[in-house]
C-alpha cells in the first residue's frame, strides 16, 4: 500500500510532491494544518476536523480553496488510492506562493498540501501500563487555539521530553497546566476532570471534545479551568487526548508518581468508551 501525496488538486508520487521555495507556508510558516485519522479506513471526525481548519485558516485570512464537499472528496479519494485501514491524514492550508515580504501579497492562490500515511497505534501494552512525562515552560505565540504550523516551540518541547526518556512533554505557563506539546491534559481528583479551559491559551483538540462528552454521558463532573503544576502533581489520575493518542494514562511527570502508578479507573473507562466507540 503507498503512502498518497496531494499537492493543489493533483494526486502525485511521493518523490514528485513538492512546493515552490517562494511558498509563504515555508518562508514564514504563514500556514495552517490538521491530522485526522482513520478507523477501518474511514476518517473520524472528519467534519469537525474540517471545521477548525476552516476556522484558523479564517483566523488568519488564509481563503479556502475548497469546498466542504470538496474537501471530503479529495480525502476519500486519498484514502481509496492508499488502502490503509488505520491511516494518519495531514493536510497543510498555505496563504500560497509570493515574492518574500512580511505583509500579505495583493495576489496569491493557497497552497494545499495533503498527505496519507499508515497509522501505527500505540501498543496494547503501553496503553495498560501509561506513559511518562516531564514539564517544561510554555513558550508558544499567544494564539495557540490557532492550529498554525508554527510548532518550533512544540518541537523543543518534545525533543527535551526524549532527552528526559519520557513520552511527552506538558507546557507550564505562569505555573498553571496548559496542554501537552501534541495532546491536551486531563487531570482527575476526586472523582472530578480537571483540563484547561478553551481559550486562545490551547488548541483545543477534537478528541478532547469528544471524550469530554464520553465523561459527561457517564456522569462525571468536568471542570475546564487551569490547574497548578502542584495540583497536577498531586492529582488522583492524569490522562492525555489526541487524535492519535486517544485516551493514554500517565503515571509519572517528572519523576514523581501519579496516584497508583498505573492508569485510574476513570482514565480506563474513558478509554473503553473510546474503543466502543471506534471500534
Amino acid at each position: 500500500m503507498p503512502d498518497i501525496a496531494f499537492i493543489n488538486g493533483r494526486f502525485l508520487p511521493w518523490q514528485d510532491a513538492t512546493v515552490s521555495i517562494d511558498d509563504r507556508g515555508f518562508q514564514f510558516g504563514d500556514a495552517v494544518y490538521e491530522v485526522i485519522r482513520t478507523y477501518r479506513g474511514a476518517p473520524f471526525e472528519v467534519g469537525a476536523h474540517l471545521d477548525r481548519l476552516d476556522r484558523s485558516a479564517t483566523q488568519l485570512s488564509i481563503p479556502q480553496p475548497y469546498t466542504r464537499r470538496q474537501w471530503v472528496q479529495w480525502i476519500q479519494h486519498g484514502l481509496s488510492l492508499a488502502g490503509y485501514q488505520d491511516a494518519k491524514i495531514y493536510i497543510q492550508l498555505t496563504r500560497g506562493v509570493a515574492p518574500r515580504d512580511h505583509t500579505f501579497p495583493s495576489e496569491s492562490r493557497p497552497t494545499v498540501v495533503m498527505t496519507i500515511r499508515a497509522l501505527h497505534p500505540l501498543s496494547p501494552e503501553t496503553r495498560r501500563s501509561g506513559v511518562t512525562a516531564c514539564t517544561c515552560e510554555d513558550l508558544r505565540w499567544g494564539r495557540c487555539d490557532i492550529k498554525s504550523v508554527n510548532l518550533l516551540a512544540n518541537v523543543l518541547a518534545r525533543e527535551e521530553a526524549r532527552k528526559a526518556g519520557v513520552f511527552e512533554a506538558i507546557l507550564v505557563r505562569d505555573g498553571f497546566v496548559m496542554e501537552g506539546a501534541v495532546s491536551n491534559v486531563m487531570a482527575v481528583q476526586g472523582g472530578v476532570i480537571i483540563t484547561a479551559p478553551e481559550s486562545p491559551r490551547i488548541l483545543s483538540g477534537v478528541t478532547r471534545t469528544v471524550v469530554l462528552q464520553l465523561a459527561r454521558e457517564e456522569e462525571v463532573i468536568v471542570d475546564e479551568r487551569f490547574l497548578s503544576i502542584d495540583s497536577l502533581y498531586q492529582a488522583d489520575e492524569v490522562f492525555l487526548t489526541g487524535t492519535t493518542l486517544e485516551v493514554l494514562g500517565v503515571v509519572q511527570i517528572d519523576g514523581k508518581l501519579i496516584g497508583s502508578g498505573r492508569p485510574g479507573p476513570i482514565t480506563q473507562a474513558l478509554a473503553a468508551r473510546w474503543a466502543l466507540l471506534t471500534g
